[in-house]
């Protein structure tokens, strides 16, 4: 296991690398610079002079393959991701600042998909073929088809035509007013869930009907156990070691879809500081930000395989 461990933890490094490079590249190759919006802002008449100058002050001057290496060089020596271009605040104290809020809001959306996809993906499969099944199957085919933008505006919007009702936008402190902060998580909490729990739900449904036909839950049933002892500790303790796959599959998704839940509830979290980063070019804060997002998958992925061993004795690690 552990030299397992240390081949999968020096496999990340290229990865990274490759990963934040493309980041670091691509921002500064779309259309539009950060220096042409500090321009705007600060209203300069002489253009090409001050632009130069704010160039030279920033490191823009050099070729972008010299400013990575530079950049690079602060985050592995000195573990620095630099400073944002318009606050000046440091990138990790910011990113510090917004962990906290992206986590609550994926911890609970995940278990809003889990608790709700995975009761309903059994009853589906020890129910096959009923009308309870085809409408927990047609239910996941739509969650999985919906955009969460589409929901998410679906659900800001028409409450607020029809009943007065908005998502509330203040996000008080969890230990502080850990009730209302709650509060505040449910609804975007909801929209990010619900597309995994359509995954999840079909994905239960079709391990458990597998599992189900298996010969060891034939003799369970032919021994007289009762379904509940049959479907819970036989069926179901096996039929969710593959659910660990589909989970790390779903955790870059749900990092992702954290971005536009967060910018559209107008959550504080590093999803909305990623989104106004982009639009601003803070260069700094965007390869920050998709540095530590890109370290988490990664990590997340590790810990999946690693719990392989621990969910299936016939897995081993060499």
């Amino acid at each position: 296991m552990r030299a397992y461990l240390i081949r999968r933890l020096i496999a990340i490094i290229p990865t990274l690398f490759i990963a934040v490079l493309i980041i670091f590249c691509m921002m500064r190759f779309i259309p539009g610079s950060v220096i042409d919006l500090i321009l705007i802002n600060a209203d300069v008449g002489e253009v090409e002079v001050t632009r130069q100058s704010i160039e030279a002050a920033l490191g823009f001057d050099k070729p972008v393959y010299i400013q990575f290496f530079i950049w690079l060089k602060e985050v592995v020596i000195h573990g620095n991701l630099g400073e944002s271009l318009w606050s000046g605040d440091a990138v990790t104290d910011l990113i510090l600042n917004k962990i906290p809020i992206s986590l609550e809001l994926n911890i609970i959306g995940l278990i809003f998909g889990i608790f709700i996809a995975i009761p309903i993906g059994i009853y589906s499969a020890i129910r096959q073929d009923t009308f309870l099944d085809y409408l927990g199957r047609s239910t996941a085919i739509i969650g999985m088809s919906i955009p969460n933008f589409w929901l998410a505006t679906v659900i800001i919007v028409f409450p607020a035509i029809w009943w007065g009702y908005s998502p509330s936008i203040d996000l008080p402190l969890l230990t502080e007013e850990p009730w209302q902060n709650i509060k505040t998580f449910i609804v975007p909490a909801f929209v990010q869930g619900a597309v995994l729990a359509g995954f999840v739900m079909r994905f239960v449904r079709t391990m458990m009907l597998e599992t189900l036909r298996q010969d060891y839950i034939r003799t369970a049933w032919a021994k007289g156990m009762k379904e509940r002892v049959v479907v819970i500790r036989h069926a179901l303790r096996n039929a969710l070691v593959p659910f660990v796959t589909i989970l790390g599959m779903m955790i870059p998704r749900m990092i992702g879809g954290s971005i536009v839940v967060e910018t559209i509830f107008v959550l504080p979290g590093m999803g909305l500081l990623l989104y106004n980063s982009v639009l601003q070019r803070d260069y700094p804060v965007v390869s920050g930000v998709m540095l530590i997002m890109a370290v988490f998958v990664l990590l997340s992925n590790l810990l999946v395989d690693i719990s392989y061993g621990y969910l299936d004795p016939r897995v081993r690690y060499r």
